[in-house]
């Protein structure tokens, strides 16, 4: 029994001498908590251009900057982007929306709408920008409406200016009433 003891006592020895003991490099700078900005800035803007043709420009209410990741969350955001030539295409509008510093992309949720020069509107409550392959897209729920067309689809791809548009399952009305392939008369 004494040397079950002894024993006890030489490992609690050793386990306090081995706890106690420096086993890495300390830091040297101190960690920010992950939900604080480096940076906020009020009334928010900045172009964002690919091979020297500026592509968009990037507008929110509020920008909060995180250094570390190079990434901006903006809230009350207006996107307005533009073609080859530099003129105004169409505008995006969202609550809220995140910034890549890294390529130029962006996010937009909440209450999502895009709308181009000559009046055709598309409604999501997400949509993701790809500044270099210009386009725009999502994969929930959309709306499109021209004129008297109405589109709704589960997910999209085009260009910003609806030039280009793939979609999956689409439905809606075109034209004068035409029915869209795969819709029952």
């Amino acid at each position: 029994m004494r040397r079950l003891g002894l024993r006890l006592l030489a490992f609690a020895g050793i386990a306090v001498l081995t706890g106690c003991e420096e086993t890495g490099a300390k830091p040297t700078t101190t960690v920010q908590a992950s939900d604080s900005a480096d940076q906020v800035l009020e009334g928010f803007s900045h172009y964002v251009s690919r091979d020297g043709i500026r592509r968009s420009r990037v507008e929110a209410d509020t920008a909060f900057f995180y250094e570390g990741t190079q990434i901006t969350q903006l809230k009350n955001v207006r996107v307005v982007f533009f073609d080859v030539r530099g003129e105004e295409g169409s505008t995006l509008t969202a609550k809220r929306g995140t910034y890549r510093w890294q390529d130029g992309s962006m996010e937009a949720n909440d209450q999502v709408q895009v709308v181009s020069p000559d009046g055709r509107k598309l409604k999501t409550q997400a949509i993701r920008y790809d500044n270099a392959a210009n386009t725009i897209s999502t994969n929930v729920h959309f709306t499109f409406d021209r004129g008297s067309e109405h589109l709704e689809g589960n997910s999209f791809r085009s260009d910003p200016d609806f030039k280009n548009v793939v979609t999956d399952r689409p439905r809606g009305v075109a034209g004068d009433g035409m029915l869209l392939p795969g819709q029952e008369p």
